[in-house]
């Protein structure tokens, strides 16, 4: 069946088109994305403005008729940290399903976590053994650790990278202030749940999903995604903090001319290292591997589990 994901987050409202089976892997046929950056978008009491709703009912309503385009049976939308976090979500939601039809399912940190995992434990295999898991957002930050298909322990963190270069980095390139200020903040809050994981035990593989691992990834040295998804890529701490110090003499302008840095995200890539950087020291992690699948193919893969074997 063609399946379709609408994943409204905290940069994208991303539609991925699949074509997928019980027990087969699911095959990418068609993808839709548009950036609105709904985490930059809050007003000063956390909501959402009406030009920033103008903006999503706007994008669902073309991610709908390309979806039905493209032949969708089942589409499943949801939203992560931008909307959840929203003080008038249910506004939002209620604006979203009447003039488009779309309930968006507001998916929890947790929720998050979990599923990302589970797309890193069916990409990489039971012979990965326990895996640390960790997926850096526009607007949160999820670690997740487990043996099985449903992680031990898993967190949400307000730690994404959109979130966190509107609001600590102004600056064009940012102060060194701004960047220690900044720096302080995640390894506090990230501090607060190493304990969790630790005495779970350590680690037989470590996994960064996410667009800000892959384009970190990519600066070290990474292959390009056009070189396909199955050549093994990753991203060592010592090549992060070799790069930090850079990019925080770097302006956005500078940033997006770095090999795989689009310009949307390229203000918000050295808040991005800096939350990876302080995870992987934080967490013990010397190297992790990048995972091409995250959210949005847990998404696809919880739904295919439940659905009868033919």
């Amino acid at each position: 069946m063609r399946l379709g994901v609408l994943d409204v987050g905290s940069n994208t409202v991303h539609l991925l088109v699949v074509d997928a089976h019980p027990g087969a892997r699911p095959l990418p046929a068609y993808s839709h994305k548009a950036e609105l950056r709904l985490a930059e978008l809050l007003d000063e009491d956390g909501a959402i403005s009406d030009e920033g709703m103008d903006r999503l009912v706007g994008t669902v309503r073309e991610a709908l008729q390309a979806a039905e385009d493209k032949g969708v049976e089942d589409l499943l939308p949801f939203a992560t940290s931008a909307v959840r976090e929203a003080s008038n979500a249910d506004r939002v939601l209620a604006r979203v399903e009447t003039e488009t039809g779309v309930k968006l399912i507001v998916l929890t940190g947790e929720e998050e976590a979990r599923l990302t995992f589970l797309a890193a434990r069916r990409w990489f295999g039971w012979s990965a053994g326990r895996l640390l898991v960790l997926d850096i957002g526009g607007g949160s930050l999820e670690v997740a650790y487990g043996l099985d298909e449903k992680p031990d322990a898993a967190v949400s963190l307000p730690l994404g990278a959109g979130r966190l270069a509107s609001s600590w980095l102004p600056g064009d390139p940012p102060s060194a202030e701004e960047v220690r200020a900044l720096r302080r903040h995640v390894r506090a809050e990230i501090a607060r749940t190493v304990s969790e994981f630790s005495r779970l035990g350590r680690p037989d593989h470590v996994v960064g999903t996410s667009k800000t691992f892959k384009q970190l990834a990519r600066i070290a040295g990474a292959a390009r995604s056009t070189e396909g998804i199955y050549i093994r890529r990753s991203l060592s701490r010592a090549s992060l903090e070799e790069w930090v110090p850079r990019l925080a003499g770097m302006t956005a302008e500078e940033c997006a001319g770095l090999p795989g840095v689009s310009e949307g995200r390229a203000h918000q890539l050295l808040a991005g290292a800096l939350v990876a950087e302080a995870a992987m020291d934080l967490f013990g992690v010397a190297e992790l591997e990048i995972c091409p699948w995250a959210l949005r193919e847990g998404v696809i893969l919880r739904r295919l589990d439940h659905l009868p074997s033919s």
